[in-house]
């Protein structure tokens, strides 16, 4: 890592560089889509599942560190997918990807890089790299590509410091789906792959997507509902004539506060109207704001399949006290210190006691900052859909 203002020349065989906002150039070898993006540079600790990471919306505008050196080497297949929306926009990675070895492997991550447009940073140390994140935050930088080396350092540079940051950045309706959509998808088994849905007289739950993974309704379907999934800005009017047992608040990239602008008034209806709602992620990070608490940019943000967080509050009774390992992927967290007076803090992160968690007194709505679903992680936190469902 070195300042432009007295950087070194570019190393022999260099076709890839990370530019942050402040002037530092990671050099590395370029893999994936030939180009260059823009976004907040984080990182994530799990081991396994970088193919649904890349592809997971909430990762819109944003550049993964991966601290698990060897990414890659499992190839890449059709049924790890998590969306076909816009993605983490490029990662960076500690060792080459090798030719893949695994019986699902249908391409190599490098070419399944290239055929979703995302940038690949290999050679880079990213220990150094995620040290530099968990001590002064996540910061705005270009990832660029090219195969013959050719860079213009202080275009990208520019780049860099122009792009305005996440915080108050809505990016639910980039990535949301722009019409109706009656999900078909049951949980997956290895030979047989996905299930269908059914209805069969389940309850109805209304999906609103401001930027979901295809886990979450999977999962929904697992539990024993069937799902139709919505727009981010669909009105109340619109999610009532669909006559729903339940909604549901789906994760999402950008700034809770900024997509709340349109979110907010639409969830404080169907509190108002007594609907039962669950939210994960940004969908919970609504919730609290529309029961009135409010949320803040993280430092570092907690990403990876790893994280343990705590159950509180009395609200899931005999399981009080409990500890969750679970999947997270955030930069944004509901203030705990703001929650009102019938809000109740169901979850709370061992890492930091940050919120994890919130359950509405008198009301069948709660949600939680993890993503249950996981895909890629534990599955501790699957009770969370069979409660939803089952309150239906």
């Amino acid at each position: 890592m070195a300042d432009p203002a007295n950087t070194p020349a570019q190393p022999k065989g260099a076709t890839g560089v990370l530019i942050l906002a402040d002037g530092t150039l990671v050099w590395g070898k370029g893999f994936g889509h030939v180009g260059a993006a823009v976004g907040e540079v984080c990182f994530n600790t799990a081991m396994t599942g970088y193919q649904e990471v890349m592809t997971d919306p909430s990762y819109a505008g944003q550049i993964v560190t991966f601290t698990f050196p060897h990414i890659g080497n499992v190839g890449a297949n059709a049924e790890d997918i998590e969306s076909n929306v816009e993605g983490a926009v490029g990662c960076v990675v500690r060792e080459d990807p090798t030719v893949p070895s695994n019986f699902r492997s249908e391409r190599s991550f490098d070419d399944w890089m290239k055929g979703h447009l995302k940038i690949g940073l290999a050679g880079i140390d990213t220990r150094a790299l995620t040290r530099r994140i968990r001590l002064a935050g996540a910061p705005n930088a270009v990832i660029a590509h090219d195969p013959k080396g050719h860079f213009d350092i202080p275009a990208l540079l520019k780049q860099a410091r122009d792009w305005p940051g996440l915080e108050g950045m809505d990016l639910a309706q980039r990535v949301s789906r722009e019409k109706n959509e009656g999900w078909e998808g049951g949980p997956w088994t290895l030979g047989a792959g996905y299930a269908g849905a059914q209805k069969d007289g389940r309850p109805h739950v209304v999906a609103i997507d401001y930027g979901s993974k295809d886990n979450i309704f999977r999962n929904l379907v697992k539990a024993g509902a069937w799902v139709t999934v919505v727009p981010a800005k669909t009105s109340f009017e619109d999610i009532m004539a669909l006559k729903p047992d339940g909604v549901f608040l789906s994760n999402g990239p950008g700034d809770p506060a900024a997509t709340g602008e349109y979110a907010v008034p639409v969830i404080r209806k169907l509190l108002d109207a007594d609907v039962p709602i669950f939210g994960i992620c940004l969908g919970h990070q609504m919730l609290a704001i529309a029961a009135g608490a409010k949320t803040v940019k993280m430092h570092q943000g907690h990403r990876g399949a790893n994280h343990p967080v705590q159950r509180v509050g009395g609200v899931w009774d005999a399981t009080e006290d409990l500890v969750e390992i679970t999947s997270m992927n955030h930069g944004f967290a509901v203030d705990g210190a703001t929650l009102p007076a019938g809000v109740i803090e169901t979850h709370r992160s061992l890492f930091d006691g940050s919120n994890c968690g919130i359950s509405i007194s008198g009301k069948k709505a709660f949600g939680v900052q993890y993503h249950p679903e996981a895909s890629p992680g534990p599955q501790d936190s699957f009770y969370l859909f069979e409660k939803f469902v089952g309150m239906l």
